[in-house]
């Protein structure tokens, strides 16, 4: 024995499909019930209990009960971080299906990468951000201007009080799907939560997929002067399912709605 950390270990954790599957289905960033992971796995409830049982011992994720049901969560943004990263250098599932070929479009489109936006739409919002000279790009990540200070107030985002936090404020991420950078750090992390808590972007139960609303494309030409748009300009659907979104700070913590399903991306 070495007296290193156990790699492998975490490795044996990694190395089992449904477990492969509720992992990256928890980097939508909020809670959901192990009842919708076992859906989403495609396993049965107990063998979904099972595999919980030793992520949640391995400490991956947590869970906590609410009334008859127990949720569960990512432990943390280092189990995020260590997945987008395992992500970026992981093959592509093969698509079997029309749901999963769906679902494969839905995160391509607009997906939760932990606690901030991802995808095509991710994407186009940086790059606003950039155009409109909000944020200019800085080694590792980018700077808020006065003017992103001044623009991001207007939806509620306190830029000086997020910058003395102990997370960085910025951070450059790349997107698997577009092979270019997204915003993260804590401040891609208040946008987006500002973003579901004003419904402006709806989740989808047991999903990483999200969706831009006509009310937040709006509202972001309004506030920002950014145009994000979407592959299809689809009506405003309301949410259905669980609700309740919970803001910490400018982060997010939610329960999703509408169930999605498809292969893990």
């Amino acid at each position: 024995m070495t007296g290193e950390a156990d790699l492998a270990a975490v490795g044996s954790l990694l190395s089992d499909r449904t477990r492969a599957t509720i992992l990256t289905t928890l980097l939508n960033g909020g809670l959901t019930p192990a009842s919708k992971l076992a859906e989403r796995a495609g396993v049965s409830r107990s063998l979904a209990s099972s595999h919980l049982r030793k992520l949640t011992e391995g400490g991956l994720i947590t869970v906590e009960p609410l009334r008859r049901q127990r949720l569960y969560r990512l432990s943390g943004q280092h189990v995020a971080d260590a997945l987008e990263v395992l992500l970026l250098m992981a093959p592509l599932a093969p698509v079997q299906n029309l749901k999963s070929s769906r679902e494969r479009d839905g995160l391509r489109e607009a997906r939760l990468c932990y606690d901030h936006l991802a995808g095509r739409q991710g994407v186009a919002l940086t790059d606003g951000l950039l155009a409109e000279r909000l944020l200019v790009p800085s080694p590792g990540g980018y700077t808020v201007t006065p003017r992103g200070e001044s623009a991001l107030r207007t939806l509620d985002i306190d830029v000086a009080l997020l910058r003395d936090r102990p997370r960085q404020l910025t951070r450059a991420c790349m997107d698997r799907s577009e092979g270019r950078h997204h915003l993260a750090g804590s401040l891609g992390a208040a946008l987006t939560g500002d973003l579901l808590q004003r419904g402006w972007l709806q989740s989808r139960e047991a999903s990483r997929v999200v969706s831009l609303t006509g009310a937040g494309r709006v509202g972001l030409r309004d506030a920002l002067g950014v145009d994000v748009g979407t592959a299809d300009e689809e009506d405003d659907v309301p949410a259905t399912g669980f609700h309740g979104l919970v803001a910490h700070g400018h982060g997010h913590q939610h329960l999703h709605a509408d169930h999605a399903t498809g292969e893990p991306t």
